[in-house]
């Protein structure tokens, strides 16, 4: 008795720590789920907040705000299709890791212009402007070159991979239609003895057929029913791209 109740006990014991170990795992992924959700929130504030002052305030701010934007914009576009495009192709974990380094830079700059927003001396932000300008665009373009890379490579295995597929389908295509001749003729000429054989016993019966032998019809005859009948459509099979045949209603 003390045996069973160890084991319900012990029993009770795993099932607490389960649903303890599984509350975990499910609250810490809805605080990554919230974390996630409030960081996208904040870039897309902070975007649409450099976007107005690209427009609306002109000179030295307005041209801070669209470098900053023009940065970051890049770069996340450059993240998005590596880390996609690695998913699939492992190959690419080495731009991965030269992404992280321009990354570095990146927040660098866009740390500095931030800076320069709040800075009051504005003629000597002014002076800086070009330098700034530049670091954005040798930036911009090394992320820009590491994510058309990427798509490039993704499209070149998937115009292989669909080449290849159309050579298989057509050598499946040209194998379909290449049947043999010789089982009809095969058949041709056993069924020719089979009719010598016959010939003799078919004259007496088409003797007694009279004129009939001679005349052809091209439909039936009095009460004869067609050999062949209209299939109905409403029988036909159906496809998935193809609508279902229309009943008509019977009053």
């Amino acid at each position: 008795m003390e045996a069973v109740v160890a084991i319900f006990g012990l029993l009770f014991l795993l099932f607490v720590a389960a649903g303890v170990f599984v509350t975990v795992k499910a609250v810490k992924a809805a605080k990554r789920g919230v974390d996630r959700g409030v960081a996208q929130a904040r870039r897309t504030v902070e975007d649409t907040t450099l976007r107005a002052r690209g427009l609306t305030q002109p000179g030295v701010a307005g041209e801070l705000a669209q470098l900053r934007l023009s940065l970051r914009t890049s770069m996340r576009a450059t993240q998005d299709a590596l880390h996609t495009g690695a998913e699939q192709d492992a190959s690419l974990t080495e731009s991965l890791g030269l992404f992280e380094r321009l990354s570095a830079h990146g927040h660098e700059l866009d740390d500095e212009l931030k800076r320069l927003e709040r800075e009051p001396d504005k003629a000597s932000v002014a002076a800086r402007l070009p330098e700034l300008r530049e670091r954005t665009e040798r930036i911009t373009h090394s992320a820009e070159s590491l994510r058309w890379a990427a798509r490039d490579r993704a499209r070149q295995f998937a115009d292989d991979d669909l080449a290849a597929l159309g050579e298989q389908i057509d050598m499946e295509a040209g194998a379909l239609r290449h049947w043999s001749k010789e089982p009809l003729e095969e058949r041709i000429e056993a069924s020719g003895g089979a009719s010598a054989a016959g010939g003799e016993g078919a004259g007496a019966s088409g003797a007694s057929a009279g004129g009939a032998v001679g005349r052809k019809s091209w439909g039936p005859v009095g009460d004869e029913t067609p050999a062949i009948t209209a299939r109905d459509p409403r029988t036909q099979p159906s496809y998935a791209w193809q609508k279902a045949p229309r009943t008509e209603r019977t009053t």
